[in-house]
Formats: C-alpha cells, sequence, structure tokens
C-alpha cells in the first residue's frame, strides 16, 4: 500500500514538473524558512534539529543522512530531493508520503514554495 501510495505521489510531481514554474526570491523565502527553522537548519555545521539538516539538500537520497533518526517510509524512500520534488513535498507532506513524521501541514501557497525552494539552494556545497 505504501509503494502505492508513494507511487502516486511521484505521479503527482510528474504533473507538476510540466506546469509552468514560478521565479523564487531567496530574501522572500527567508521568511517563508522561520516557520521550519522550529525543526530544521540549513547552515553547514549546525546538524539536525528536531528535524533533519537541510544542509545541500538537492541532489541528496531522502531519509539518509547520518545520525538522524528518520521514520520508516523515509528510510525506505528511493529518490533523491529536487527542487519539484521538494515543491510536492513542501505543499503536503502528508499526502506526498504518508507516515512521515513531518509536523508541518505543508505550504499551499506555491509563490512561498517557490521562495522557500531558492532560499534553500542558497545552502549547497560550492
Amino acid at each position: 500500500m505504501r509503494q502505492i501510495s508513494l507511487l502516486l505521489s511521484m505521479a503527482l510531481c510528474a504533473l507538476y514538473t510540466f506546469a509552468e514554474p514560478l521565479e523564487g526570491d531567496a530574501a522572500r523565502g527567508e521568511r517563508v524558512f522561520w516557520q521550519c527553522r522550529t525543526c530544521h537548519y540549513p547552515e553547514k555545521g549546525l546538524g539536525h534539529n528536531n528535524g533533519p539538516s537541510l544542509w545541500s539538500i538537492y541532489g541528496q537520497t531522502a531519509g539518509s543522512q547520518a545520525g538522524f533518526d528518520y521514520s520508516p517510509v523515509l528510510q525506505q524512500a528511493s529518490f533523491s530531493w529536487t527542487p519539484a520534488l521538494m515543491d510536492v513535498w513542501l505543499r503536503d507532506p502528508a499526502r506526498f508520503m504518508p507516515g512521515n513524521r513531518m509536523m508541518s501541514p505543508g505550504i499551499p501557497d506555491a509563490q512561498q514554495r517557490a521562495d522557500l525552494i531558492d532560499y534553500l539552494k542558497r545552502f549547497a556545497e560550492p
């Protein structure tokens, strides 16, 4: 059942990738991120909090950062984070991957998600 849900989530992501992407603004994204900071740090070297570190998240396999106790569904994930997948995740984490432990209900506003994604791009390995 979980595999079916994950496949449906991935199909939804594929549909979103055909939509015209919104232009993000990292400065606005920094303000959006304050609601995420309760659980996540994007800065290099700060490590995990209640949620995993978001340092250099793009290109990483979901649920694979050493030292964080991921939910079983994320431990079994077999995809790498891309801005498109992050957009679907941020919209509604529980729908994207039922059984994950993220406490956020999601960010329904597409522009806010685009801004947040652009902000997170700042925190990547050079």
